[in-house]
């Protein structure tokens, strides 16, 4: 999939935080919400008779960023994080299931060690780990994909 959609509302990232967390490094989280396919999508849900308005849209690959002002308290660093999760998330868009993703940032990066709110260092640290993020969510779905093909006669 070359073209990623961006979780924008609340309802949206609520959602995908209901999902499995897929992988975790120390600063970050990758939650993973599963989409119904568009013929899923499109069937009546029995008892209701009707067909329910999608909160995502099936079919694509959705992500989110989570960054919250508790682990990253100045405006630049919370925009360079959220930055550097698009772009990793952009390279890595190829290898993403079709589903709804949110990245989220799970503690603080040093103040000690990364004295200025975006230093070069910082931006560093935080794109090494989330490629290791992305590469964990991918080494995770792959068991599944080969489990699944090897039960099929």
């Amino acid at each position: 999939f070359a073209f990623m959609q961006r979780l924008k509302t609340r309802p949206q990232f609520q959602a995908t935080l209901s999902g499995a967390t897929v992988a975790r490094t120390p600063h970050f989280a990758l939650h993973r919400l599963p989409l119904a396919t568009p013929q899923e999508a499109s069937e009546p849900v029995p008892g209701l008779g009707r067909v329910p308005v999608a909160l995502i849209a099936p079919g694509a690959v959705w992500l989110g960023a989570m960054v919250p002002k508790r682990w990253a308290r100045r405006a630049v660093t919370r925009n360079a994080i959220k930055r550097q999760i698009f772009a990793v998330a952009a390279l890595n868009a190829a290898r993403l299931p079709p589903a709804a993703h949110v990245v989220r940032l799970r503690s603080a990066f040093d103040r000690k060690q990364f004295v200025s709110a975006r230093s070069e260092a910082l931006c560093q640290a935080v794109r090494a780990e989330l490629l290791q993020l992305f590469e964990r969510s991918s080494r995770k779905a792959l068991p599944e994909v080969a489990s699944a093909g090897s039960a099929e006669p």
